[in-house]
């Protein structure tokens, strides 16, 4: 009965029937060398659901990631294009992305402005940013190196770069979140951000801190995503941001703040990942896709919100009792 209440183990379960349901029908879904596909093709959306999941965890959220993700895409593409080593574009995009989530960090830090307003800004401005360096223009594979191209998608033990990035971003901030001060910061900023002061956590640094790591995943995830589909524009990952807390709402991932875990935030993005791979191949139109997710957010709320309910009923009857 434990394992049932457990969020993680039911989106597990429910990841696994999906699974099943799709191999009845076609049953070269399951390979593993199609399920390592698709964890490849979700590995951006589980770079930037991480990010996203330590956001929400200090009771703020970032709309600009997928904005990020393109603009650190389109300056790694001109590195690229300007004879740059890929040795310094990585690092260099990764660097971006921290300074751009830095500047949504300090205006929700500094400022006192709601995040979902600062970021919803930010989002424009990096997208009009993309549009003003290039003039509306697309770089496209032949104006790209091939060694650009190749890092993603060199396999290793029989995954390509770009998973085992994915894995080890995994593991890097499970161990963050759960056996670090800056990781319990996080939690207990969420959770209740008036103790956390008494505790002495700077609760705006916190934020801070939270907006600048989604920021760099962002950027890694935008050379990646570049790199593997070899091509940067101005709407690259255009709603992508939608993507990305969705997948942390399905996984559990409390839109109040503190709570939630790496593992639900990349079992949410598996749960997307597999029904964006899974429905063409079993002839259901993509836009199906959109009703689907929206479905699974709409049951994941309501959830949260009956668990969240249950104490309080308790409180309420016992007052009554006496």
């Amino acid at each position: 009965m434990s394992l049932l209440r457990s969020r993680e183990a039911l989106l597990a379960l429910a990841i696994l029937v999906l699974i099943g349901v799709v191999a009845a029908r076609f049953p070269a879904f399951v390979r593993p060398a199609n399920l390592a596909n698709v964890f490849n093709d979700t590995s951006p959306l589980i770079i930037l659901a991480i990010g996203q999941m330590i956001v929400i965890l200090t009771k703020c959220i970032d709309l600009s990631v997928a904005a990020n993700l393109a603009l650190c895409g389109m300056v790694a593409a001109l590195m690229n294009g300007a004879g740059v080593p890929l040795a310094l574009i990585l690092p260099g995009v990764i660097l971006l992305g921290a300074v751009l989530g830095a500047v949504n960090g300090v205006l929700v830090w500094k400022l006192g402005i709601p995040s979902i307003v600062v970021t919803l800004g930010t989002m424009t401005i990096f997208r009009g940013s993309i549009f003003l360096m290039t003039g509306g223009q697309w770089v496209n594979a032949h104006q790209m190196s091939d060694a650009f191209k190749a890092l993603p998608r060199t396999v290793l033990l029989g995954l390509p770069v770009m998973s085992w990035m994915a894995i080890a971003l995994i593991v890097l901030f499970t161990v963050v979140l759960t056996r670090t001060a800056l990781g319990r910061s996080f939690y207990a900023v969420g959770d209740n951000p008036h103790a956390a002061v008494y505790a002495g956590i700077n609760v705006g640094r916190t934020q801070f801190a939270a907006f600048v790591i989604s920021g760099a995943l962002a950027g890694l995830a935008g050379y990646l995503w570049v790199a593997r589909y070899a091509v940067a524009y101005v709407d690259i990952a255009g709603g992508f941001e939608l993507d990305v807390v969705a997948a942390c709402v399905i996984g559990g991932i409390a839109i109040a703040g503190g709570a939630g875990t790496v593992t639900g935030a990349v079992l949410g993005a598996l749960f997307l990942g597999v029904i964006k791979n899974a429905l063409p191949v079993v002839g259901i139109s993509p836009f199906w896709q959109m009703a689907i997710s929206g479905a699974a957010i709409v049951l994941a709320v309501t959830f949260n919100a009956t668990q969240s309910r249950a104490s309080g009923r308790i409180i309420l009857k016992s007052a009554e009792a006496r």
